[in-house]
């Protein structure tokens, strides 16, 4: 009889830790809100903070000509149309940060740096096939490299206009990324590899004190704790079990 309680129980906390179904492959993809996102310039703005709206800033300044170029010089319509796309979405996003700029006191540049220069210049000096992977792989090499510094910011700014900026900035900069390689020219053997994970780290998150105090406290969940999980899984397996146990009686 304690063999099959067992099994019974066993059984039952199966069934409820099987998901109700699995997600349809057509399920829309979740689109953040701007709930909560608010614009007030409020929170101290740190040096990174400063250096991503300037990023941003710069950024435009170099994609905005390099978008117009493959509208001149392209023979892809596919490349015309993701110039047309990339340039017109720079110039939305640059009118943003200016926005932000102008809140936080923050001087932007007016013209690319060195290195924008000479990925604008090797465009010019191009033509045809050669130009179209160019562009394809400099604004897919740049965009990566500015996708991870967008996450950083989103996560660790103290003020809500960087904050929101950073959120804009990374549905812009996600929508580039694959209008870049819906090319089909990506040479995505020459893009950078991201750095190993650090020694003894078991997953690509690092793990420090504040997740794990987190964790311990039912994961940040105000009034939930350990315990009360404990003991709610341990009623329902209960009631499983003697739910099974009458269906069995009754046969």
């Amino acid at each position: 009889m304690k063999s099959w309680l067992m099994g019974a129980a066993a059984v039952t906390l199966a069934f409820m830790l099987t998901p109700a179904g699995a997600a349809r492959a057509d399920d829309a993809v979740p689109v953040p809100p701007n709930t909560g996102l608010t614009d007030t310039a409020r929170g101290t703005v740190s040096a990174a903070d400063a250096d991503f709206v300037i990023k941003v800033r710069l950024a435009g300044l170099w994609e905005i000509p390099a978008g117009n170029m493959a509208q001149e010089k392209s023979d892809d319509p596919n490349i015309v149309k993701i110039g047309k796309s990339i340039a017109a979405q720079h110039v939305s996003l640059d009118s943003l940060d200016r926005q932000a700029a102008k809140k936080l006191g923050i001087d932007l540049p007016n013209k690319p740096n060195g290195d924008q220069l000479g990925w604008l210049n090797e465009m010019k000096n191009a033509e045809g096939k050669q130009f179209d992977q160019i562009f394809v792989d400099r604004l897919r090499a740049a965009h990566g490299k500015i996708f991870p510094a967008i996450g950083t910011i989103r996560a660790t700014t103290r003020n809500d206009t960087v904050r929101k900026l950073a959120q804009q900035a990374n549905q812009f900069v996600m929508t580039h990324m694959t209008l870049l390689e819906s090319s089909g020219i990506v040479d995505y053997a020459a893009l950078p590899t991201a750095a190993a994970p650090a020694t003894g780290q078991k997953g690509p998150v690092p793990i420090d004190n504040q997740m794990i105090a987190a964790a311990s406290n039912g994961g940040g969940v105000p009034g939930l704790s350990n315990t009360v999980i404990l003991l709610v899984l341990a009623a329902a397996l209960v009631i499983g079990v003697i739910t099974t146990m009458r269906i069995f009686r009754a046969r």
